[in-house]
């Protein structure tokens, strides 16, 4: 990474409703920029927070003009966030980072020794975080099911912490996709990849910022962004459907013909209706599941071909006469 007109090194920080973490945040930051002695700046997207975050962050960069501000103006989502940042950071390397502190800062002193050894992706690893048990156990199984399915190998246990080198940086944000999996879209652009290990801390201050409800959206993503495989399945499930429904159907052909007793029941003593009524059930739910399957692709084509802005920026700080515009 050489030094040119642009900063060597910008950090993306996402930021909804954060302003008990974020004196905190600057304090760490300010420690770690000051000594890692390379030109940098820090961009703030502000994800259409309604404390006092924005208040906070205008305070930050009159105090230091490297902390530029992006405000959006509505909560547009925390992927949507790490997007517009990515777009409009201009360092040679790229990093992104949550603002609770889950992640530390320092960490990104391990990244930039990995690309300097060649890597274009240094990304964060947890080795052993800091939340309940329920939801240590869901993260565990969504990576698991995330990397059997996927059609890429996306890495186990790695979120969206990482450092990234200008050319994926560019790769990236020339992708024109509304419903982002970030961290899985860093995994399809290839290059040479690798993992740090660290231990994920406790949120420094505040609550979290991604309920289960966002969690669930988050994996859905994930999964029908880099998998076929639902689809696939309803192909499947359809053959084994048939086959089942021949067989059954041969099968009670033979019991009517030849008139034994099944589980001590001769078939003219069944009237047979509780068996129709199950086999619709049952098929119909399958088909209620498969059609489901499909209907999350096609909303997702749906939101794509509407070519919507991802984004809508407030206000921005920064960026003087030139502000960024929305995407």
């Amino acid at each position: 990474m050489s030094l040119d007109d642009n900063p060597e090194l910008s950090l993306v920080i996402p930021c909804f409703n954060e302003e008990s973490v974020l004196p905190l945040l600057e304090t760490r930051l300010r420690k770690f920029l000051g000594d890692c002695g390379i030109s940098w700046e820090v961009l703030f997207v502000d994800d259409g927070s309604r404390d006092k975050t924005f208040e906070l962050l205008a305070g930050m960069h009159r105090a230091e003009p490297r902390f530029k501000v992006i405000s959006f103006s509505r909560n547009f989502g925390h992927q949507a966030a790490l997007c517009a940042g990515l777009a409009y950071a201009q360092g040679q390397a790229v990093g992104l980072l949550d603002a609770d502190l889950q992640d530390p800062p320092e960490l990104f002193a391990r990244c930039l020794e990995k690309l300097r050894e060649g890597y274009d992706v240094a990304y964060a690893v947890r080795r052993k975080r800091k939340e309940n048990i329920l939801k240590r156990a869901a993260y565990s199984v969504f990576y698991r099911l995330l990397k059997s399915v996927a059609e890429v190998d996306i890495p186990h246990d790695s979120g969206d912490f990482c450092l990234m080198h200008r050319r994926v940086v560019d790769v990236l944000t020339d992708m024109p996709e509304r419903n982002v999996f970030l961290r899985g879209l860093r995994a399809w652009t290839g290059f040479r990849q690798i993992g740090v290990e660290y231990e994920r801390e406790a949120r420094a201050a505040g609550s979290t910022k991604y309920p289960f409800r966002k969690l669930l959206k988050l994996a859905t993503d994930g999964v029908f962004a880099f998998s076929t495989l639902p689809l696939r399945l309803a192909t499947y499930v359809g053959f084994a459907s048939v086959g089942l429904s021949m067989i059954a159907g041969i099968f009670l052909l033979i019991w009517k013909l030849a008139n034994f007793q099944l589980l001590g029941h001769l078939p003219s003593e069944v009237p047979g209706w509780t068996s129709i009524v199950c086999l619709i059930l049952f098929f119909g739910g399958i088909q209620f599941l498969m059609f489901g399957c499909m209907g999350e692709y096609i909303g997702r084509i749906y939101g794509e071909v509407k070519h919507r802005p991802r984004w809508v920026i407030g206000r921005a700080l920064g960026w003087g006469d030139r502000p960024p515009v929305n995407d």
